[in-house]
């Protein structure tokens, strides 16, 4: 027992996806003697977009025929023609109705043509070379005509079709992991966030939001904004106080980065921090750069992302990991408004630094300094030198593009719906397992759960049970312990820095009824250590 408590301890210190595989190794150690391991630990879906996909490969299927028009050696075929691939598709569609997908392929290409009003060979051209592949991404940033389908399924879906905020520039990324990456990389190298820079993440957060910054080569001061905000029934509500907004006045901090809905609360932030937020940056920290991950913003009705409310100082990444059950297919978005903040930071560098950068990227154009900050990123992807074979696979992007077309179609949010309805459900019956009721928050997207045993315990559990219980474990133990005994794996809440007693459940990756089974088995440990608490101390029931 004691090798097992100086394991957990060493185990604290890692990233909790890191011990999220010790876990599963345990688990699957139980699982070959009792029952199905049951792994809440990964924020994948169980859920697929299929009818989007069904186009895909209906798109796929029109391409090759379209490739084998050009030339055709039985296993060799040629590029794709430009002229006239609308009227070659409209016959295909004609000819193969009967095809899975075909008539929403229909319905995305007339999207482009007549709500769009995109040229219908150069439209239909980009999806089938695009889906063919044979062609480097160009632009490289993002190809034109996807770039202006997935603009408006984001205004949609996280801007609620506000337009006053201007337009964005796009580049697509191999998910939101890589938008971290590309960004942090190039606020680096263009001296918006040299080494030690003061900058604030809105927590808890995505581990690598936190991890990033720490590596030797930022070693950045981190300014935490706490969701410390406890309700009348000393419940969190994942939401941030007043006085922990107010940190961000400090103009020496650089950058914000937050996760909005929250990653492991997966809570929006509520209205009236927004308007705190808009009133400090532009009274007090007008240069704030604004990275905001808005991944679980499709699960939360009306969800607003900071995007439209501080367009000039604001990177919005997306994913359409979570919503369209894509995590495989790496397919996310960089937006930078028009007109921004780091445009303006690059302009107002000292000239040694220009000269330097202007130096950088002097292989890209003849007036570097003139590069914007998104075309920067772009390069920095590829090293710059390589910047002729940058950009997301052109097969991606056209994936990317009919999930975007697939989500404006269904103007009365059928799919929308399922996803929320799926979440919900799972909620219900997670907490139905404890034994508690789920109190419904505000902006809650329910993707994940964050428990926070502490709290629990003081609720649900006789005085001086939790005192117990920290002064003999961690809170690892007890993940170690359900791991070990019911083949669960859940992830440690402290890794995201949030409270140290909360762990985090996913609501989407498992069947509905797992969820029961989870919160009874976690009951079931904490009962164990309650029986263990009462034996030790002599007390009756």
């Amino acid at each position: 027992m004691v090798e097992r408590k100086n394991e957990y301890r060493v185990s604290e210190k890692i990233s909790p996806f890191e011990l999220k595989d010790k876990l599963i190794d345990l688990a699957k150690g139980k699982m070959r003697i009792t029952r199905t391991m049951l792994d809440a630990g990964r924020g994948n879906p169980n859920w697929i977009a299929a009818a989007p996909r069904e186009a895909f490969f209906a798109l796929g299927q029109f391409a090759v025929t379209e490739s084998r028009k050009v030339w055709d050696e039985g296993d060799l075929a040629g590029m794709p023609s430009r002229i006239g691939i609308a009227e070659s598709f409209n016959q295909y569609v004609q000819e193969n109705n009967h095809v899975p997908g075909i008539t929403l392929l229909k319905n995305i290409v007339d999207y482009g043509l007549n709500t769009k009003q995109f040229q219908p060979d150069e439209w239909v051209y980009e999806l089938v070379d695009g889906i063919i592949g044979d062609n480097y991404p160009n632009p490289d940033r993002m190809l034109v005509r996807t770039e202006k389908v997935v603009h408006d399924f984001l205004s949609q879906e996280l801007c609620g079709q506000d337009t006053s905020c201007g337009s964005f520039d796009l580049f697509a990324v191999e998910g939101a992991t890589a938008a971290m990456c590309y960004t942090f990389d190039t606020l680096y190298k263009n001296h918006l966030l040299p080494i030690g820079s003061k900058v604030a993440v809105m927590v808890p957060i995505f581990p690598p939001y936190i991890e990033i910054p720490e590596l030797p080569d930022n070693n950045y001061e981190l300014v935490n904004i706490n969701a410390t905000e406890i309700d009348e029934e000393g419940h969190h509500t994942w939401q941030y106080p007043y006085e922990e907004l107010e940190k961000l006045k400090d103009q020496d901090i650089k950058a914000l980065f937050l996760v909005n809905p929250s990653n492991p609360p997966s809570v929006a932030i509520k209205k009236e921090s927004i308007e705190q937020i808009i009133q400090i940056v532009k009274q007090h920290n007008p240069n704030l750069m604004i990275i905001s991950d808005d991944v679980y913003g499709t699960f939360v009705e009306g969800f607003r992302s900071l995007m439209v409310d501080l367009p000039f100082n604001t990177i919005g990444v997306y994913s359409f990991s979570k919503y369209f059950g894509v995590t495989g297919w790496r397919l996310g978005t960089i937006a930078i408004n028009r007109i921004n903040v780091f445009d303006k930071l690059i302009n107002e560098l000292p000239e040694e630094e220009k000269v330097i950068l202007n130096r950088r990227y002097a292989s890209l154009t003849q007036n570097p300094e003139n590069l914007t900050f998104i075309d920067r990123m772009v390069a920095d992807s590829r090293d710059v030198a390589m910047n002729h074979t940058a950009g997301l696979s052109t097969p991606q992007q056209v994936q990317m593009a009919i999930f975007s077309i697939f989500a404006l179609l269904d103007t009365k949010n059928e799919y929308k719906q399922k996803t929320i309805d799926i979440l919900h459900r799972r909620m219900k019956l997670l907490y139905e397992g404890l034994g508690l009721p789920k109190k419904h928050l505000p902006n809650d997207a329910d993707y994940y759960t964050e428990i926070d045993l502490e709290i629990w315990c003081h609720h649900h559990y006789e005085k001086g049970f939790i005192d117990y219980l920290k002064e003999n474990y961690k809170p690892v133990d007890i993940l170690y312990r359900l791991a070990e005994k019911s083949a669960i794996v859940l992830l440690s809440g402290e890794g995201f820095l949030a409270p140290e007693w909360s762990i985090r459940v996913s609501l989407a990756n498992l069947n509905d009824e797992a969820y029961s089974r989870i919160g009874q088995e976690l009951k079931n440990v904490l009962d164990e250590y309650v029986v263990e608490w009462k034996e030790k101390e002599g007390i009756r029931n």
